[in-house]
């Protein structure tokens, strides 16, 4: 196998003209690694997604070749994959306010050019999903926002509109079955590629808690923070600190990396109905 990179989160090898896609148990905020990982978290990442990609492989293509046809050193954090010719643009659909796109909408009233509704609050719940595309940065960088006028321009009018249908339809169908389990996806980042014949196919992960927002359906209460299923429990810590956002960035106490773990777990349980 050959490393062709390396993320924040995956690992990315070239093995028999296959990708081998590696999740660690890395964990980043504010675009920075972390010099504590996450046990377990490569893992349930990896499983969440795989069966994320089952449940929706009626929806879009996806780029799974095979989760056990990997090395062994990787087994239960790896998946086979068809390579893709990756799109430049990070998908998001949201369903609710929050994060970067509440930051949007309190400054300009929409979010990645969409206009949205006044007096809406930290949590609340969009009149619909919304497409808000943004840059995909290089490591250490950050993701800015772009309007779907420039998605279009920059990848042409018919791919721009199968990214936000597809996007949109990925979010409708996994948020309707995630709320049925008791928690709401209150957004997601979605990755698309093209294959070798050119279709358009979903590639990196799908609907983990490092790609989405998890919130328990029960504590749902617009106006102020919501309970996290994600790595926003690492963000609010961080946040919380007096690092300055750059690296290095300080060890996580292992009192937030073992609340983190408990975190991707129930959301892996619930979501799934298998025990981890």
């Amino acid at each position: 196998m050959k490393l062709i990179h390396s993320g924040k989160v995956r690992d990315v090898y070239e093995d028999r003209g296959d990708i081998i896609l590696v999740a660690s148990d890395r964990v980043s905020v504010y675009d920075v690694i972390l010099p504590t990982p996450i046990p377990d978290k490569g893992k349930i990442l990896t499983q969440l997604s795989l069966w994320w990609f089952e449940q929706l492989a009626d929806v879009v293509p996806n780029h799974v070749i095979s989760a056990t046809d990997v090395p062994a050193e990787f087994a239960g954090r790896a998946v086979r994959c068809r390579r893709l010719d990756m799109i430049p643009v990070e998908c998001i659909a949201r369903g609710y306010l929050a994060g970067m796109g509440l930051k949007e909408y309190q400054r300009d009233g929409a979010v990645s050019g969409v206009p949205l509704p006044p007096g809406l609050a930290e949590g609340s719940r969009l009149p619909e999903a919304i497409f808000t595309p943004t840059t995909k940065a290089q490591l250490g960088a950050h993701d800015e926002f772009i309007t779907f006028e420039e998605v279009t321009a920059e990848q042409g009018p018919e791919l721009a509109a199968e990214l936000r249908r597809l996007t949109l339809e990925v979010y409708r169908r996994g948020a309707e079955l995630a709320r049925e389990r008791g928690i709401i996806i209150a957004d997601t980042k979605l990755e698309f590629g093209l294959d070798a014949a050119g279709t358009l196919t979903l590639g990196d992960e799908l609907l983990t808690s490092d790609s989405s927002r998890f919130w328990p359906l029960a504590d749902w209460e617009p106006g102020r923070p919501q309970h996290a299923y994600d790595k926003q429990f690492v963000r609010d810590w961080a946040t919380g600190t007096d690092w300055d956002k750059q690296s290095p960035a300080p060890e996580i106490p292992t009192g937030i990396v073992d609340a983190t773990r408990a975190r991707y777990v129930e959301a892996y349980e619930r979501l799934t109905g298998k025990a981890w």
